[in-house]
């Protein structure tokens, strides 16, 4: 048995998946899936408040960032009382959750034997595919990760089968980041692609893109889809006037179309973990509805 500690929301879903549920002590403030974790230890928090407009964050977190600070707060003390034996964080970055270096501060001063820190850093799909076995390998059963990895592999493939019969693949945008703008890279222009849609903004594998207005409306996409880095569909529509005060956009195809959607990015897209399968499909619902309905409308995503 095996004592741990998971430091960002997809690492607890995959530990879960994998069928280690009952072995976590500990988690992040922002760990929420499966619902029952949430009764585990909170170890971390955010340095900065967390209300308020986009804009706000987004200075919050720069101004942070500018005076080369960690984003979040690791409580060691907690963390040592756990007496965890693996800890997993990320190395993707530093805004997004508690990085490696965090973790190593806060286990700097132990004595004795240290815990594993498995640290991932997912920037493609098979990034984020690849992570989930080299947890389970860290956990003493490799296999248990190549058979979720397989059995995940193959919903998408079969998804991605589908979309090829669709034909036309509608110009596709995502706004994770509404103000200041940003577009979504990593592992989501590979979803889009599978889902059969043309991604026009961020780049497989790279980090999100910062994009203007003037770009947006110059690629004029055929869907925009709306799902901001850690943002409920709530919250998101409560942004959306940063983005439709601008006379430009009810120029957009996508508008004029009806054609813009929010989507949960807290839940789904920006959870690089076992539920990337959930953002494909919710993808194949807003690309092609004349071939996919997994029934995630009006929970994962809303039409504008």
């Amino acid at each position: 048995m095996h004592r741990i500690v998971t430091l960002l929301p997809s690492a607890t879903e995959i530990v879960c998946a994998l069928g280690f549920r009952g072995e976590l002590v500990g988690r992040s403030h922002e760990c929420d899936f499966p619902a029952d974790v949430e009764r585990l230890p909170a170890l971390t928090e955010p340095k900065f408040q967390v209300e308020g407009a986009s804009a706000e964050i987004d200075e919050r977190v720069k101004r942070i960032v500018r005076e080369a600070l960690s984003v979040y707060r690791v409580d060691g003390g907690r963390l040592r009382d756990l007496k965890p034996d693996v800890i997993v964080t990320q190395s993707q970055c530093e805004v997004c959750a508690v990085s490696q270096n965090d973790v190593e501060a806060a286990v700097a001063q132990w004595l004795g034997a240290r815990p594993q820190i498995v640290a991932l850093a997912p920037y493609s799909l098979g990034d984020v595919l690849a992570d989930m076995v080299r947890v389970a390998k860290a956990l003493g059963d490799e296999h248990r990760g190549l058979d979720l990895v397989g059995r995940l592999r193959a919903r998408m493939d079969t998804i991605r089968e589908r979309a090829a019969s669709a034909g036309a693949l509608p110009t596709f945008a995502c706004i994770e980041w509404i103000d200041p703008m940003m577009s979504a890279g990593n592992w989501m222009p590979e979803l889009v692609a599978m889902a059969g849609g043309a991604n026009l903004f961020g780049k497989a594998g790279e980090h999100s893109p910062w994009m203007t207005f003037e770009e947006l409306a110059e690629k004029n996409p055929q869907v925009i889809l709306v799902s901001p880095c850690g943002f409920s569909i709530a919250r998101s529509r409560a942004e959306l006037p940063a983005l439709t005060r601008d006379p430009r956009w009810s120029g957009l195809r996508a508008v004029r179309d009806k054609k813009v959607f929010l989507a949960d990015g807290n839940q789904y897209f920006n959870r690089p973990g076992p539920r990337i399968v959930e953002s494909l499909e919710i993808l194949a619902e807003i690309l092609h509805p004349e071939i996919f309905r997994f029934g995630h409308e009006g929970r994962g995503w809303v039409r504008l």
